[in-house]
Parts: structure tokens; sequence; C-alpha cells
């Protein structure tokens, strides 16, 4: 089973992650924060991966740092996981609608972490959780977990359903490239024989 488990602890935040990548969408979320606990969940979810998070932090100044410290940590689970990453199928997209929204996702666990962002919202809060942190969180874990990624929200109008979209689509996107190719067990998916460094 590829499985991690992250401790990071910091002034500002302590927090726990065990990840399974191989699970069935299993989750226990506990951040803080509503919104952010909703979104990890269905991260999970989708994904088909079991997830265990518990977060603390400085909530009462704002939920920047329980945010993006919580997107490092799941990032460097996710990496820890991966191992070596022989034998994945490295990419992954996912093109997912909620109602009015289609969002689309398309990644590299290329070990060269890299986002495009392409996502606005129309409204500074969802619940209490300010719009402009989920960059903060898909930023961090894309660091964190060693991934080009591009997020791009085709049109939508509610923002929760962009939020979402682009959460799920992560989550399918993740589960294509994480997951082992019968076809190339052992092999590095890279001609250069190793993932990461330059191109």
């Amino acid at each position: 089973m590829r499985t991690a488990t992250i401790a990071r602890k910091t002034k500002e935040t302590e927090i726990s992650v065990t990840i399974n990548l191989d699970g069935t969408g299993r989750y226990k979320v506990s951040t803080g924060v509503g919104f952010l606990d909703h979104m990890l969940e269905q991260l999970s979810r989708h994904s088909l991966m079991d997830l265990e998070v518990t977060a603390k932090g400085d909530t009462h100044i704002d939920f920047h740092h329980v945010t993006e410290d919580t997107g490092i940590a799941i990032g460097e689970a996710f990496s820890k996981a991966l191992g070596d990453r022989k034998g994945i199928r490295r990419y992954g997209d996912a093109l997912i609608p909620m109602d009015e929204t289609l969002t689309r996702v398309a990644l590299d666990c290329s070990n060269r972490p890299y986002l495009i962002w392409k996502v606005h919202f129309t409204r500074d809060k969802l619940g209490e959780m300010d719009t402009e942190l989920f960059k903060e969180w898909f930023q961090a874990f894309a660091q964190a977990g060693g991934i080009t990624l591009h997020v791009e929200n085709l049109y939508g109008e509610n923002n929760h359903h962009i939020v979402e979209s682009s959460y799920k689509a992560l989550a399918r996107a993740l589960r294509a490239a994480s997951e082992i190719d019968p076809r190339a067990t052992g092999a590095v998916p890279s001609t250069k024989g190793v993932l990461g460094g330059t191109l």
C-alpha cells in the first residue's frame, strides 16, 4: 500500500496528514475551517485516496496559514506516498461539470512543481473563508507535491460550484495520474529515467 504520514508544526500551525493512495475515498478531516474541510472531503472521495487531516492554527487572525500549510502537508504526504514514482501513469486530467459551472484540471506528477491558475471569483468569501485563499492552497499543494498543475474554470456563475468543481477535477486527475500502469510496472515514466530536475 502506498501510504504516508506527515506531521508539520510551526509557530502558526500544527498539522497531521495520513494518506493512502490506494484507498476507497474514506476521510476524516478537521481543520477548523468548515469550507476547507468540505473541499478536502471532496478531494478524498473523488480521488479514492483515504485521507486523514487534523489541523490547528492561528484562525483567530485569519485562515491563511491553516489553508496554506494544509496544502503543503497534503502535498508532502502525496509525494512521499508516490515514492520514486515508478510505474505511475504520471499524467491526469478531468473536466468536471457542476450545474452551470465547468472546470478543467490537467496535471503532471513530474516532480517539477508549477501552477497555472485561471479561476476567478465574484465574491470575497465563501462562508467565512476568503476566496483568494483557494489559489494559495493549490499553489502550496502543487509545490510540495511536485506537481505541474493547471486549473481553469471555463465558465460558471456560482462561486461555491467553481471551487468545488476545481477540487473534484483535481481529485479525478490525481486518481488517474497516480495509478499504477500495468503495462509499465517498475518503469520511470520519462525518457530521462528520472522525474524532476530540468526538462
